[in-house]
């Protein structure tokens, strides 16, 4: 007879890749590798699976579909960005200092995820139903930069510029520290709403 505390189910084929993570997060890391490594179409749920070191039925059982792990993972990319801005409105900060603060918060989130994610950003499934909270995310973010940047165009130059830090991670084989980039972006971004 087991006793209460024994472990449930098959154990892992490996060792645990986010010892601190749960299943979820150690599916969504692996996913995310594989995503920004190999391609979003030449990755499959099995080789997820593989790499996390479960059965693919357990995979199902955290999430439904490949989309649903995409979702998630682009919506992790720019959520704390729109709680981020919502949280700026609140302090009463001019908005030059508030678009600064923004922007330098943006690029972190963007240079700061273990994986470069964002740049599954422009694939066309992004267009399709199972990302519709993303790009409504993305959306309320955009919102948030033209209203910080005093219009429509400068607002989407900026947040053009911050993206920007996903193509030079994926392009670039080392990157300026962090802090030095997000101070060089929020400079840029002030210049654009001046000019």
């Amino acid at each position: 007879m087991s006793s209460p505390t024994a472990s449930v189910g098959r154990p892992r084929s490996g060792a645990r890749r986010l010892p601190s993570g749960s299943a979820r997060d150690e599916i969504l890391d692996a996913a995310a590798e594989l995503f920004a490594g190999r391609g979003y179409a030449a990755t499959s749920t099995r080789m997820i699976a593989e790499m996390v070191g479960v059965r693919q039925a357990s995979l199902y059982y955290h999430f439904k579909t490949k989309e649903q792990i995409l979702a998630e993972l682009l919506e992790s990319t720019v959520r704390p960005s729109v709680d981020y801005a919502s949280a700026l409105s609140d302090q009463g900060l001019e908005p030059s200092d508030a678009l600064r603060a923004l922007v330098r918060y943006d690029v972190g989130v963007l240079l700061g995820a273990r994986w470069n994610v964002g740049i599954l950003y422009a694939l066309p499934e992004i267009a399709t139903e199972p990302f519709t909270r993303f790009r409504a995310e993305r959306e309320r973010l955009r919102l948030a930069y033209r209203r910080l940047a005093g219009g429509d165009v400068p607002g989407d130059l900026v947040l053009g510029l911050v993206e920007s830090v996903i193509g030079m991670r994926r392009d670039l084989s080392s990157l300026p520290p962090h802090e030095q980039l997000q101070d060089a972006v929020a400079a840029a971004a002030l210049r654009l709403t001046t000019a």
